[in-house]
Parts: C-alpha cells; structure tokens; sequence
C-alpha cells in the first residue's frame, strides 16, 4: 500500500510508524515545510491519503485529494461544517471518505456501550447527564470532536436534553461538555449520570496515541476500493 500522509505531526509519525512495519511504503509527507507539495499528488500516485493536520486546511486538503480520485481518511476534527460538501466530492469524483473523531477501537466500543447507557437512563429523568474531556495541551479545538459525537449520540436516546454546550449550561435541556487541557494527556472521556443518591461514571482512557494510529491504518487499509462515505461504525460492524 502507498500512503501519502497529509500532517506529519505526531499522529503522522506514529502511522508511518505502523505502516513501515507493516512492509507499506509512505510516497509523501505533507508538513508545514512543503504544503505546496499536495498539489501534485498524482505524481506521488499514493493508493490512499492519511489525513491528520489542522482544522482550518483539513477540508482542503480532503478535497484535492477527492479531486485527484484517491480515497482519504481524516482524523483531523473542527471543520465539519464542511462535511456535506466533502461527502459530495467523494461521490463525485467515484471514490471514497472516511472520517472519524476518533479511531481508536477502545472509543468506538465506548460510543456503542454509552448509547446503549442513554438508552437506559432515558427512563429515570432523576439522573442528570454531563461529559467530561481532558486532552493535552497542544489540542486545538475544545470540546474534542470525540466528546462532541459522544454528546450527539447521547442526546439522540436522552429526551431530557436537546443540545450540548461547552463548560456551562443556558437551558435545562443543554447537556454540558467541559474540556480541561493538562499536559501529557492522550486523551480521558468520561460521561456522568448524577442523581441526589448515586452517580454512574463511564470512562475511557488513551494510554497512548498508538490505538488511533493503528485503527486509522487500519481503516486506510480497509478503504481502497471503496465508494462513498463511512465511518468506523461501517469498519467495526458497531
């Protein structure tokens, strides 16, 4: 497999990392040193194109590589307004999108099991709702795109709250997100379930970023062939 890696921070060293010892070849590093480069992709001829970089290039970096028929996987979070139009492209231009907050199959797992959690509390409104995320402090977007899907799918099974909001609440149907940055922090999500007698806590914790660079090759490798747009729903079989 030939992989062209748009970022080359420290989530695109820890993939090439994976893909090298896994015998792939990386036909391109995209930084900040040679962006110009993407705009050639086809002479690099990647089979695919890993993008993890920063939320104000990620949609159009994720277009050209659409533009020039070669399927993309993106981890890059904060530019999903644009998502329909990527979608779009990818019909398009007869290839594929693959796009997720979060790769790690640990995360994934966790969406499936607090989905099913709402579900349940769902039936006791005494039980407030409210998520937590820690990230380290060279994040830049707050809430994470992990707490933010982890908040859409809550809410989708909650019929006491009806919107998110980062760090405070304006109505009583807001469900509350609050982001801390700490140093050395992967990546913890917990989602509480508080009532006057009890609280239930559920918790993932990243040791590390390999999980989420080896379900993002993992998912570069799954892609190739494919049209159209998935998730890691579509991968897993969640």
């Amino acid at each position: 497999m030939k992989i062209a890696l748009i970022g080359y921070g420290k989530m695109g060293r820890e993939i090439e990392k994976i893909a090298l010892a896994n015998h792939d070849e990386i036909v391109l590093r995209i930084s900040s040193k040679n962006l110009s480069e993407i705009k050639n992709l086809e002479r690099f001829a990647p089979d695919v194109c890993i993008e993890f970089s920063r939320p104000e290039s990620a949609f159009d970096n994720i277009r050209l590589s659409l533009e020039h028929n070669i399927p993309v996987v993106s981890g890059t979070t904060a530019w999903l307004d644009k998502l329909d139009e990527a979608k779009k492209l990818a019909a398009d231009n007869d290839t594929a999108l693959f796009y997720a907050p979060n790769f790690s199959l640990g995360v994934n797992l966790f969406f499936a099991i607090n989905a099913y959690a709402a579900k349940l509390m769902g039936q006791f409104p005494n039980y407030n709702t409210s998520i937590e995320e820690i990230h380290h402090k060279e994040k830049l977007d707050a809430p994470s795109g992990t707490a933010i899907r982890l908040a859409e799918n809550i809410i989708t099974d909650l019929p006491n709250k009806t919107d998110w909001e980062l760090n405070q609440a304006h109505k009583n149907t807001d469900l509350i997100i609050t982001a801390k940055r700490e140093d050395g922090v992967p990546g913890t999500h917990t989602t509480y379930f508080d009532s006057v007698e009890d609280q239930i806590n559920i918790t993932h914790t990243a040791n590390s970023r390999a999980g989420f660079a080896k379900g993002a090759y993992q998912a570069a490798k799954w892609i190739i062939g494919k049209k159209g747009y998935f998730e890691m729903k579509d991968m897993l079989g969640i």
